[in-house]
């Protein structure tokens, strides 16, 4: 008689599948239940002829606000770069996707979960036909040229549909092609006088939705644009994201901000620096739900 694989559960022509497992002791030490909970990657490819020099400042930036101004508890907040001595936090293909999975796990009512990125972006065929523009875009893991890219369509079932009712996730994108990395059915389109209206690219055959919660992504450009990474901030030869510096320059000089304020506000640091430095940037904002941009704050 051969012995059960499956233990004291179904059989196997039932099996049953594996609950998704807590990434907690994988990663890190940090808490798997919080009101405020943070991912930061930032990848300089150290070593590559495409190498950047401003990720790693971003992350660092973007950690100070959580934690000083936004008032994110520090052991909440979990940062991937190639800094980082545990092999675990490596901003790997495989460690990002373990990481992704860990910001919305067990979310509940009352969380504001975020996600940062900044390094490289790009985009790519669209296989299974759900974007409008024919090309998936996608994030670029330090060792995506064995292990490949993060696409846009893994990143909304990791972290956009598992969304709860009560659940907020804010995505900060600082990387070229990632208008709409997060796939999310809403584009605030948005002209030069700061007047919008709000691009439907729902498509009903693909699920695109979370699960009763809000997602909002701020990203550093359209898809079809490039991003800065640049010294034109700091005045010394510190460089940094051109969509992070600004994001969290205005963030900081004013708490309350509305979304449609603070994407104007991204627009025009990031305006002159971009046409200066030949890079075609216009920070983009998408969402789960169409809403008032100039009445509701941002609330991180």
């Amino acid at each position: 008689m051969h012995e059960n694989p499956y233990g004291n559960g179904p059989s196997p022509q039932h099996p049953q599948y594996p609950q998704y497992p807590q990434p907690r002791p994988s990663l890190s030490p940090v808490p798997i239940y919080g009101r405020k909970r943070a991912l930061l990657c930032g990848v300089n490819y150290h070593g590559k002829s495409y190498k950047l020099k401003g990720s790693i400042n971003d992350v660092k930036s973007m950690k100070y606000l959580l934690v000083e101004t936004l008032g994110f508890p520090n052991d909440s907040i979990l940062m991937l770069t190639e800094n980082e001595r545990e092999p675990s936090k490596i901003p790997t293909k495989q460690n990002i996707r373990k990481a992704l999975k860990w910001l919305v796990y067990g979310c509940q009512p009352g969380d504001s979960l975020v996600f940062h990125f900044s390094g490289h972006g790009t985009r790519q065929k669209d296989y299974n036909h759900d974007e409008v523009d024919g090309f998936d875009e996608a994030l670029c893991p330090l060792d995506h040229e064995t292990e490949g890219n993060i696409i846009d369509d893994e990143i909304n079932d990791t972290i956009v549909k598992p969304l709860t009712r009560g659940t907020t996730l804010h995505a900060i994108i600082d990387a070229c092609y990632s208008g709409t990395v997060l796939d999310l059915p809403f584009v605030c389109r948005m002209n030069k006088e700061g007047r919008y209206m709000w691009e439907d690219q729902r498509n009903p055959l693909f699920y695109k939705r979370t699960s009763g919660g809000l997602a909002f992504c701020f990203s550093a450009c359209d898809d079809h644009q490039t991003s800065a990474d640049t010294t034109a901030f700091t005045g010394t030869n510190v460089r940094t994201g051109a969509m992070t510096y600004s994001f969290v320059q205005a963030i900081q000089n004013e708490r309350r901000l509305t979304y449609g304020h603070l994407l104007n506000a991204m627009r025009y640091t990031i305006g002159d620096v971009s046409k200066a430095h030949g890079a075609s940037q216009e920070p983009q904002l998408t969402s789960s739900d169409k809403f008032d941009i100039y009445s509701k704050p941002v609330v991180l």
